[in-house]
């Protein structure tokens, strides 16, 4: 089982064979410009929600690959009208838990906006927990730092993937409050330094976790890591 980092929020699981995409964020990045996104052939992808440095490169990608898309509701239909068939889309709502072919995801409280690139409402944003084998995963999504957290405590989290870039997330410090929060040791971190308000000191970050007990990994775009 392992993890990719595209850049941005957008990662991709490995989930021993599965591919599972989230918040395909890549051709506009400045900093994933080495990325091939015409070689992605994900499974499945999950969005977070609709903001555009989260689902630019979806309709792409989803029509390379074929891969089923999951997102809440009103986010849902927006990837319903870019073309994808609507057999290729889960929606679903906070408190549900789609059973996959790889294991389970459950869809969990963000604290932030959304809308489509185009302006319109597209629900509001996520985050999910993937029950993988052994292993649980928290894909925290874009948000701010939220006592609804506290309710993952007891799930013995594996790893978190959090936003530490902060000025429309978490900072780093708000970051390691959640990772205390969700009472897990390893994050992941993501959504920083792809733009200069998001931009932070990573070794300052690194040190900052380590002081609290906590492991922050910061893969380069395109490196991949064991989980």
């Amino acid at each position: 089982m392992k993890v990719t980092y595209y850049g941005q929020s957008c990662v991709e699981f490995d989930f021993n064979g599965t591919k599972v995409l989230i918040d395909p964020f890549i051709r506009y990045n400045p900093l994933a410009q080495a990325v091939d996104v015409t070689s992605l052939r994900p499974d499945y992808i999950f969005l977070s929600h609709a903001h555009g440095d989260h689902v630019a490169d979806m309709q792409e990608i989803q029509k390379n690959s074929g891969a089923t898309v999951a997102a809440i509701v009103e986010t849902a239909a927006w990837v319903r009208k870019q073309g994808v068939e609507a057999d290729k889309v889960i929606e679903f709502n906070f408190g549900g838990t789609l059973d996959l072919p790889f294991g389970k995801v459950k869809m969990v409280y963000a604290l932030h906006t959304s809308s489509t690139p185009e302006g319109e409402y597209a629900g509001v944003p996520v985050g999910y927990v993937f029950f993988v084998g052994d292993k649980r995963i928290y894909v925290a999504g874009d948000t701010g730092l939220t006592m609804e957290m506290k309710l993952l405590e007891d799930l013995q989290l594996d790893w978190a993937l959090l936003p530490i870039g902060g000025h429309y997330t978490m900072d780093v410090d708000d970051a390691i409050k959640a990772a205390q929060f969700v009472n897990c040791k390893q994050v992941i971190g993501v959504h920083y330094n792809t733009f200069p308000p998001i931009a932070i000191d990573t070794a300052v970050a690194r040190d900052k976790f380590a002081n609290k007990g906590l492991t922050l990994h910061l893969p380069e775009v395109g490196e991949t890591i064991s989980l």
